[in-house]
């Protein structure tokens, strides 16, 4: 049985978003599936993702993140900020 661990909950969405793993680095194309309060799901292909990582999105401000979870090209990450 599946137990849900959020701490807020989830709107689903499908925006695109831009994924950084470094100052100075470029950001690589995204797509965010569902975002909450405390942090997103993420669909990226060919990517190997750090664990922490930078999430800029159409709307808002860039926010930091540590991945939580992966599976294949998708993968959720907490905000750290």
């Amino acid at each position: 049985m599946f137990v849900n661990r959020r701490q807020s909950e989830r709107r689903v969405c499908r925006s695109f978003a831009k994924i950084q793993f470094g100052t100075g680095t470029l950001p690589r194309d995204c797509t965010i599936t569902d975002v909450s309060s405390g942090g997103v799901k993420v669909i990226a292909e060919h990517i190997d993702v750090p664990s922490e990582f930078t999430i800029i999105m159409s709307e808002g401000r860039p926010r930091q993140c540590r991945l939580a979870w992966r599976i294949g090209y998708e993968f959720g990450a907490q905000f750290l900020d």
